[in-house]
C-alpha cells in the first residue's frame, strides 16, 4: 500500500515506524514533522465531510471567510453568508475555512481517531502518561486562506489530506508570545486567537505540508496556518495528558491569586510536579472560593 492509496482496511497502520521514532524524539516539547498513511480515505473526502458536518450539531461546527491577517480578534471574524453544507460542498470557490469539532463523537470517526492514537499510545505512555480526553477535528480550507495566530490545549498531530498548506508553529512557554495573563485567561475560557506582531515571524518555524505529511504541535506552541493555491482538508488527533492539565490548574490558580492582589506563581516546564500548588488549587476550588 502506498501512501496515496485509498485506506480499506480499520486496521492499517496509519503511522510508519521511522515517523513513530521521530515523534518519540520530539515528544512532547518539540514540533516534529511526520508522515502518515490516511491519503484517500472514504471518510476524509469532501462529499462525505459534507454528509458527516450536516448531522452534527451547531456547536460542533465553526465556518468563516478564510483571507484573515495573521492576527484578528474573534468578534471580527467574517461570516461567509452561507449554510454549512454549501460551505464544504462549494470550499474549492467561496473562499472560507472550516473546523469539524469532535468528530469522534461519530462511531466510524471515533474509530479512526482510536486507530491513528494506537500508533501513537505506547510513545506517549512512556512520557506523559495515559491519553486523556481524546478528540479529533476536522479542517477544510479555501485556496489563499490563513488560520490566525492562536494556541491549543491539547497534544496535537495535525495529519494533513488534501492540497498543501504551511503551518508555522512557535516555541511553547515564551511569555512574549503568549503573556501569562493570557494563558490564565485561555484556561478560564478565553479565546484561543493570540495578539499578533510582525517581529514574532522569526521566531516559528515553518512545516510545508503536503498530502501525507503531518506536524506534532505541543501543547499551547503559538502557531498559524497559509493555505495553498489548491483546497486542503487535514485532521487533527489530540489528547491530554496529566502535564496539559497541571498546566491549565497552575494557570488557573494563578488568575484566582490575581485576582486577590496576591504573589503568582511560576509554571515549570513540568507543572505535574507542583503537585503541593495542584493540591491548592482543588481545595480551593472544591471550597468555592
Amino acid at each position: 500500500m502506498t501512501a496515496h492509496s485509498p485506506i480499506a482496511a480499520a486496521d492499517a497502520a496509519i503511522f510508519p515506524a521511522e515517523t513513530l521514532d521521530r515523534f518519540a524524539a520530539a515528544y512532547p516539547d518539540r514540533p516534529v514533522k511526520l508522515n502518515h498513511g490516511l491519503v484517500g480515505h472514504e471518510l476524509l473526502t469532501l462529499d462525505a465531510l459534507a454528509m458527516l458536518a450536516e448531522r452534527m450539531p451547531a456547536r460542533s461546527v465553526e465556518y468563516n471567510l478564510g483571507k484573515l491577517p495573521l492576527g484578528v480578534r474573534p468578534e471580527d471574524t467574517p461570516s461567509n453568508g452561507l449554510s454549512l453544507g454549501e460551505t464544504i460542498r462549494t470550499i474549492e470557490t467561496n473562499g472560507s475555512w472550516a473546523v469539524l469539532k469532535n468528530v469522534e463523537r461519530d462511531p466510524a470517526y471515533a474509530a479512526l481517531l482510536d486507530n491513528a492514537l494506537a500508533d501513537l499510545e505506547p510513545i506517549v505512555m512512556a512520557s506523559t502518561g495515559p491519553m486523556l480526553h481524546r478528540e479529533a477535528f476536522i479542517f477544510m480550507t479555501s485556496p489563499g486562506s490563513v488560520t490566525p495566530f492562536h494556541m491549543d490545549p491539547e497534544h496535537n498531530i495535525l495529519l494533513h489530506i488534501m492540497g498543501a498548506k504551511t503551518m508555522t508553529v512557535f516555541p511553547a512557554r515564551d511569555e512574549e508570545l503568549v503573556p501569562a495573563q493570557k494563558s490564565e485567561e485561555f484556561h478560564g475560557g478565553g479565546h484561543r486567537n493570540l495578539i499578533w506582531q510582525d517581529g514574532f515571524k522569526a521566531r516559528g518555524t515553518p512545516f510545508p505540508l503536503a498530502p501525507g505529511e503531518a506536524v506534532h504541535v505541543p501543547v499551547k506552541a503559538p502557531h498559524f496556518v497559509e493555505n495553498g493555491p489548491s483546497v486542503s482538508i487535514s485532521l487533527s488527533v489530540t489528547w491530554r495528558s496529566e502535564r496539559s492539565v497541571a498546566e491549565g490548574e497552575l494557570h488557573s490558580f494563578n488568575a484566582l491569586l490575581r485576582q486577590r492582589g496576591l504573589p503568582v506563581g511560576k509554571v515549570s516546564e513540568r507543572p505535574e510536579k507542583q503537585s503541593v500548588r495542584r493540591l491548592a488549587y482543588r481545595v480551593i476550588r472544591k471550597l468555592g472560593a
